[in-house]
């Protein structure tokens, strides 16, 4: 079941895609349940929002997949390397990811993305995944010169719409078939079966809910394959999730400060 959460003539509403159509639910499903209102709204006619806005945090997880460690000269990890993104820098399909001036070089990272549905603390793995709300597709969008001149990822990570999610949340995904493809302009970067990621779903959600509380809205950016690279005002990223969608996102340059 794909969930969309969505604008329209009356306001921010949450829907099941159903083709073409959206069926309006009474209000957000990870807290209301799928009551339909009985309305039904063309797709064509939403605006796609961010499928959900974190509570409290974002998790992310680096150097998830060999290749991807290795790119950048570094050894993938025994146990998940997790950082956070604020909230504030999640936007959602068709925004604009906004490079800070104070960063020459911008990077994208396709991932795919854990929506936590209930709250989870010292979850086992084995149980991890009954904590599971759904999964959407991400941009762990990163100030790389910043990363690395900081020597800690939260600023290069963290600004304003650095967390592209979307489109919708699929309730019902099975990440041993499925596969992440990133796209700049049309060009094919990063291509790579789910199952290459080196921790798992589920251990992900228990090593990280031994730290800390996840509560239902956090969501889980589990790690980007290799072949992340620069891009500039004027392209266009394309994160695709087979049985999710395609998450698409333009880039501009901040405005000049007046």
């Amino acid at each position: 079941m794909k969930i969309a959460r969505f604008s329209h003539s009356d306001g921010i509403r949450y829907g099941i895609v159903d083709e073409s159509d959206l069926v309006v639910l009474d209000g957000d499903p990870m807290f209301a349940g799928f009551e339909p209102t009985g309305e039904r709204v063309p797709l064509a006619d939403a605006a796609l929002l961010a499928p959900v806005i974190p509570r409290s945090k974002v998790v992310c997880v680096g150097r998830n997949y060999h290749e991807h460690a290795a790119e950048f000269g570094n050894v993938a990890p025994e146990e998940p390397l997790l950082f956070l993104k604020p909230n504030t820098s999640v936007i959602g399909p068709g925004d604009a990811i906004v490079r800070p001036a104070v960063s020459e070089r911008t990077e994208f990272e396709g991932e795919l993305v854990v929506v936590i549905g209930r709250i989870a603390k010292n979850v086992v793995a084995a149980d991890a995944l009954d904590y599971v709300f759904g999964y959407t597709v991400g941009n762990d969008f990163t100030a790389r010169d910043i990363q690395r001149k900081d020597g800690q990822w939260t600023r290069g990570k963290g600004f304003d719409t650095f967390c592209p999610l979307g489109p919708v949340i699929e309730t019902e995904f099975d990440a041993a078939s499925a596969r992440i493809e990133t796209r700049v302009n049309g060009d094919v970067r990063q291509q790579a079966p789910l199952t290459d990621m080196i921790h798992s779903v589920a251990d992900i959600i228990a090593y990280a809910s031994a730290a800390f509380t996840l509560l239902p809205g956090d969501v889980i950016m589990t790690g980007t394959p290799a072949g992340v690279g620069p891009v500039v005002a004027g392209d266009t990223i394309e994160v695709e999730v087979t049985g999710i969608g395609t998450l698409r996102n333009p880039v501009r340059d901040a405005a000049p400060s007046t």
